[in-house]
């Protein structure tokens, strides 16, 4: 039976046609997405989110690096959390699929991500409407996030994982940037503006963030935060 059958079933006819006119319905829509992350992520163990462009074709280095990433973390025991779509995404997941790790997909029907892509596990593969449900899905089940040069989507998913660390809604897991070349600007621009002339973030924000050009950089970098830690499921 399906979240939406299992909803349905509370109700008697009448109410469930009334609730499906009305923006409560919505509601309904919205915890039936959180019931089946919650219950297909809950104990899913260690794993790090890959967030990057669903442009990125295989013949880019990015694409490249983000599957070399991806097979490198599981061989150290962390499974991967992508957005389940093609380009950076599809990379991530055929890195994880490679190392026999844990390959999960969070996808949404946009227009770069008109389907999922074929390296997620078929009982780790989710489908969402909201953003902010996916969104809630790629934070509260990753112990770190290694962000590949992407569009506005990577970024907000930047700036979301950023912000729930900064504001201590998280744990204060690593977040890595990887390529140089494309991060550089905007975080010169971070700290020359918004933290030195107009004071509006820290040196203890920018602490937050890591810079890097290599698969083997990313994957220490991960490695480093946690050997302060006993790595274990997060659940």
């Amino acid at each position: 039976m399906t979240n939406e059958e299992l909803i349905k079933d509370a109700f008697d006819n009448k109410t469930w046609n009334e609730i499906q006119t009305t923006d409560s319905w919505t509601i309904f829509k919205v915890m039936a997405e959180f019931v089946e992350g919650f219950s297909k992520l809950a104990r899913i163990g260690p794993c790090v989110s890959i967030f990057g462009s669903a442009r990125t074709k295989p013949d880019n280095k990015y694409f490249k690096l983000a599957e070399d990433i991806a097979f490198k973390l599981t061989k150290y025991g962390y499974g991967v959390i992508t957005g389940g779509g093609p380009g950076i995404m599809e990379a991530g997941n055929m890195g994880a699929k490679k190392g026999n790790g844990k390959s999960v997909g969070l996808n949404i029907d946009l227009p770069f991500e008109q389907s999922a892509n074929l390296f997620i596990d078929p009982d780790k593969l989710i489908s969402f409407e909201h953003f902010f449900v996916r969104k809630v899905m790629f934070v509260r089940y990753a112990q770190g996030f290694i962000v590949l040069p992407g569009g506005f989507g990577t970024l907000d998913e930047l700036f979301e994982a950023i912000t729930l660390i900064q504001t201590e809604k998280i744990g204060n897991f690593p977040i890595i940037l990887v390529g140089s070349e494309y991060w550089k600007g905007l975080f010169d621009w971070v700290r020359d503006v918004m933290m030195d002339k107009e004071h509006n973030v820290s040196k203890k924000d920018l602490d937050l963030i890591s810079i890097v050009d290599t698969a083997d950089e990313a994957v220490a970098k991960i490695n480093e935060f946690y050997s302060k830690y006993l790595l274990s499921p997060n659940f």
